[in-house]
């Protein structure tokens, strides 16, 4: 079920593998993706079981439908109407888990221990351009957050991802380290350097947990194979008296399948 999992000082944050779920072939096995082709019943039995997994009851799990635009929502709770057409969601309520869907965009999980503030933002090429993490970086500065961190979830690296050269230069004219080489010397672009550059350009502290999602057999990928799942990057912040996740509390959940998380600690 997970690919990285960490609680710290009131703050938890986990990334999905592909394992431990009830998707059939080639959806296999943990698909929380609804617009795939699962099965409905599926895909809402593995989005429980995540729930139950995170300690918050299945209407309290919160999706987005994401759009690869820069809209940001700001909510107080569980959906009392549909579900909004966005690339983040912010919340300052305690025991809301905020997901984001990815199978090669980036997912960025973002947080104010102090101020109470936490957010899950859907960054792919598009939403690298159009600018949807300073819309964020924005957002959590209008509700009073100022000491932001980030864990950038895993994604596909620039490696893998082939583009035209007109569209590589294009994501380098708003962030330069997204320009990048292909495996086969082509043009291609690394979005999630592009998204650490752009946090850090906004004095964000940012964690990155490694990983490219075509190459790690844990992960779904559209470029591996297009009738793939979605895994998910989820973070909730706990009520300021719960004995768990409490202040104070560091540890890290459950059996992961990642490497450790790396600090970045320049900006680039």
């Amino acid at each position: 079920m997970f690919f990285w999992r960490e609680q710290r000082d009131g703050i938890e944050v986990a990334i999905t593998d592909r394992w431990g779920g009830s998707s059939a072939p080639p959806l296999e096995e943990f698909n929380l993706g609804g617009h795939v082709g699962d099965d409905p019943g599926t895909v809402q039995a593995n989005r429980g079981a995540l729930a139950q997994a995170l300690g918050v009851s299945p209407d309290r799990l919160l999706f987005m439908n994401q759009c690869h635009g820069s809209s940001v929502q700001v909510i107080e709770g569980p959906w009392t109407s549909g579900v909004p057409e966005c690339d983040a969601l912010v919340t300052m309520a305690a025991d809301v888990a905020l997901g984001v869907l990815v199978a090669d965009c980036v997912p960025v999980l973002l947080s104010d221990r102090v101020a109470g503030v936490i957010g899950a933002v859907h960054v792919g090429r598009q939403g690298l351009i159009c600018g949807v993490i300073d819309a964020t970086v924005d957002t959590f500065a209008g509700l009073g957050a100022d000491a932001i961190g980030a864990v950038v979830g895993p994604s596909i690296c620039g490696r893998c991802y082939e583009v035209p050269e007109a569209m590589r230069d294009e994501a380098a004219a708003v962030a330069p380290p997204s320009a990048d080489w292909s495996w086969t010397g082509t043009p291609a672009i690394d979005v999630a350097a592009g998204v650490v550059h752009q946090l850090r350009r906004r004095g964000v502290e940012v964690t990155r947990v490694p990983g490219c999602s075509r190459e790690h057999p844990d992960l779904y990928s559209y470029r591996q194979a297009q009738d793939t799942g979605r895994f998910a990057a989820v973070i909730r912040r706990y009520a300021a008296a719960d004995p768990v996740g409490g202040v104070g509390a560091t540890r890290a959940v459950g059996d992961v399948r990642a490497v450790g998380a790396v600090r970045v600690s320049e900006a680039r």
